[in-house]
């Protein structure tokens, strides 16, 4: 059979590394110890796997989880060979931690060390509201990989305070400590990712990586 289909570009890449893109869109993970991922990441395996409900994690992430939905939403990967993640046609990117630690936006979380510490994070008062308002803080030594809608930029919030839709954010240093906008005279026109004219207030040592779309719309819950 030919085919412009099984040209090189298209052919598997092989590598040393556990993390490694296989392309801007798919990332490959070499097993190895266990990998959490985002439930449906998973677009092809070879070898022997099992895929598990991860559970909460602790107490505080179970009510969290139970009241928002958010941070549920993985599973546990355990066996030998290799897995390839991605997720909507989305670009991913990898993240290396070396003891210190990210907060990820539960929206663009596609898979990360089993090893690494995480929790379910908040910001402000924003228990009420439904859509990226609750997170997910990594920390460690490990590998995180996110994926992010179009290209990336990374916003430096310690010159001037930055606000961001709250469903633009992709990922942001684990000491920001962002706080909730809202200016309902500008509803009509912007935070049309939330539905209302709320926006991430991040200012202090650190950044923020912002991508290029609001993903679906979402509600106040």
């Amino acid at each position: 059979m030919r085919s412009n289909i099984f040209d090189q570009a298209n052919q598997a890449v092989t590598s040393q590394e556990r993390w490694s893109l296989q392309s801007t869109k798919m990332l490959r993970v070499g097993f190895g110890p266990d990998v959490l991922a985002a439930k449906g990441a998973m677009v092809a395996y070879q070898g022997q796997f099992q895929f598990r409900h991860e559970g909460a994690g602790s107490v505080g992430n179970f009510l969290k989880r139970a009241v928002t939905n958010e941070g549920g939403q993985m599973m546990r990967v355990s066996g030998q060979g290799e897995v390839y993640f991605a997720q909507n046609n989305h670009n991913v990117f990898t993240l290396q931690l070396e003891g210190d630690a990210i907060t990820i936006n539960t929206s663009s979380l596609l898979a990360f060390d089993a090893d690494l510490q995480w929790k379910i994070t908040t910001i402000g008062n924003a228990g009420m509201l439904a859509g990226g308002l609750f997170n997910l803080e990594v920390a460690g030594h490990g590998t995180a990989g996110v994926t992010c809608h179009g290209t990336p930029l990374v916003l430096d919030c310690s010159k001037q305070p930055t606000f961001v839709d709250p469903q633009a954010a992709v990922c942001w240093s684990a000491g920001l400590q962002p706080t909730i906008k809202n200016d309902m005279k500008l509803g009509a026109l912007i935070g049309r990712g939330s539905g209302e004219a709320f926006q991430l207030a991040f200012h202090g040592p650190g950044f923020v990586v912002v991508q290029p779309s609001e993903g679906r719309s979402v509600l106040p819950g």
